[in-house]
């Protein structure tokens, strides 16, 4: 196995692993936005390019139930009121679930590492989106013990 990963590292893969690859694209029609030229957004009276808050739950639950990610992803992007464009997420075995939330206005990503109770989330918009009212919908959904959210504003100098 080592030197079929290795194989992968450098670009070269056999026919067999390069026929049971699938790429799935997804076509979305452009979302319109006809009250704002810009999508910058504002925090505490400061214009950036977007507010992206890095999320760490620990104690959490639920941390391989790859609906339950689903599902509570899309109630962040409607708790945010943002435009949901594609969700990926992958399962890994023997657990533990990786994934993006696709949105207009960026994106929220998850990786969960369920044995140690612990999720580490970016949740990174622009715009008018709340980036803010993910928090209580991944603390409920999974069942947190302790949330820590760091917040970075992106883009503050141009």
């Amino acid at each position: 196995m080592t030197g079929h990963n290795a194989l992968l590292r450098v670009g070269k893969e056999s026919s067999a692993i390069a026929a049971k690859k699938v790429s799935h694209v997804a076509v979305v029609k452009p979302v319109e936005t006809p009250e704002r030229d810009d999508h910058f957004a504002v925090r505490n009276g400061v214009r950036c390019a977007g507010v992206h808050l890095i999320v760490d739950l620990h104690g959490a639950s639920g941390l391989d139930d790859i609906d339950l990610i689903d599902r509570t992803l899309r109630r962040c992007v409607d708790a945010a009121r943002a435009t949901l464009l594609h969700i990926h997420l992958h399962h890994f075995h023997p657990n533990g679930v990786s994934g993006v939330a696709v949105l207009a206005e960026s994106h929220i990503s998850i990786h969960t590492w369920p044995d140690a109770g612990y999720a580490a989330l970016d949740v990174f918009m622009c715009g008018k989106a709340d980036p803010d009212a993910c928090i209580p919908v991944l603390r409920e959904a999974f069942k947190a013990e302790r949330v820590e959210v760091n917040e970075i504003l992106r883009g503050q100098q141009i």
